[in-house]
């Protein structure tokens, strides 16, 4: 396949750059010309030791940093120049988050859970999209859980609903931080064999940030970052 005909990454880093504290005494580089491309068909751990910045990438793929140097497309938009509001509809449009910790609000049901980033995009939520969270939580095995409050769920449930939340815009790349980190051996498989089955079937691209050897090597890409620098890029297991 040549370059002309290649499909179109959802995301191109070009020697991204990121400081913190500049012109302080403190000043610290964390990101040293980070350059990588993700396609939907990536299911992609990105590995490292503590410190070296994969927290700091994931915020900057996820458009809640701006980089200090370098570019950034996603979804074939460059996103230095826009603002706060774009880089807002950009993210909703083309991203969705799974974190260690699920953030779901106790008040609320898990399907009340699973629409929050609709009533926040749209201010109001219609019957479509009640229906597409229940598809969604029903495809997850929590149907009978729709109207359960976090505190009733166990935390590989609330995991679940969290997993949904971020897929209820239908976004083509997740940014998974640590998503079992939280969880026993047990519920740990279960959530990431569920990852895995959602790429499979409904074509979501995945960056699962992971501190576990075992998760990393059931991924199909490796990404490892070293002092802000990629090491590593390739398929796991070379």
């Amino acid at each position: 396949m040549n370059a002309s005909t290649e499909p179109r990454p959802l995301a191109r880093l070009e020697d991204v750059t990121q400081h913190f504290n500049v012109g302080r005494p403190n000043e610290q580089q964390v990101l040293h010309g980070v350059s990588l491309e993700l396609h939907r068909h990536d299911f992609a751990a990105l590995v490292g030791p503590s410190g070296s910045g994969k927290s700091t990438l994931l915020n900057v793929l996820g458009l809640l940093e701006r980089p200090s140097g370098g570019t950034y497309e996603l979804l074939g938009e460059a996103t230095q120049a826009l603002d706060d509001a774009a880089r807002t509809r950009l993210r909703g449009r083309a991203l969705g988050f799974v974190f260690q910790f699920h953030h779901l609000l106790p008040a609320f049901s898990a399907l009340e859970n699973v629409l929050l980033p609709v009533l926040m995009r749209d201010g109001r939520i219609a019957p479509s999209w009640r229906a597409r969270a229940r598809e969604l939580l029903a495809s997850l095995g929590l149907a009978a859980a729709e109207g359960k409050r976090p505190g009733e769920l166990s935390g590989g449930m609330q995991q679940r609903v969290a997993i949904a939340r971020a897929l209820v815009l239908d976004p083509p790349l997740v940014l998974a931080d640590e998503p079992t980190g939280n969880l026993d051996t047990a519920s740990s498989d279960e959530v990431f064999a569920l990852l895995r089955r959602l790429h499979a079937e409904r074509g979501i691209a995945f960056v699962v940030v992971t501190h576990d050897p075992r998760l990393a090597a059931r991924c199909d890409r490796l990404i490892e970052l070293v002092d802000g620098r990629v090491r590593r890029d390739g398929p796991t297991g070379d």
